[in-house]
């Protein structure tokens, strides 16, 4: 992991890792069929993000139909194709990660 000051790639796996070691340390598994993005600060406020109209492409061609993305991308989906909207089951706006 860089250290904070240094620009790096990727900061919206965020949400993922913060996942991942949830369930590591919970010894429960996440769903695979579940995509998520997100930024997620050190007291686990989960930011915005950019491209999520290419990610969520990205998710459907791995035939994914659930997305967790940042609550404050919500206003993004509203400009969203009809089309688009169609394919997938949900999205899940999340503010917070809560410990």
């Amino acid at each position: 992991m860089p250290a904070g000051a240094i620009p790096k790639d990727g900061p919206s796996a965020g949400i993922t890792l913060a996942t991942a070691l949830a369930s590591v340390f919970t010894g429960k598994p996440v769903n695979k069929n579940i995509a998520m993005t997100g930024e997620v600060t050190l007291r686990g406020r989960v930011l915005p993000i950019g491209g999520l109209k290419e990610k969520s492409l990205a998710a459907k061609r791995m035939g994914i139909k659930k997305i967790i993305l940042p609550k404050r991308n919500k206003k993004i989906l509203m400009i969203f194709p009809n089309t688009l909207k169609k394919i997938w089951n949900l999205f899940l706006p999340i503010l917070w990660i809560r410990y």
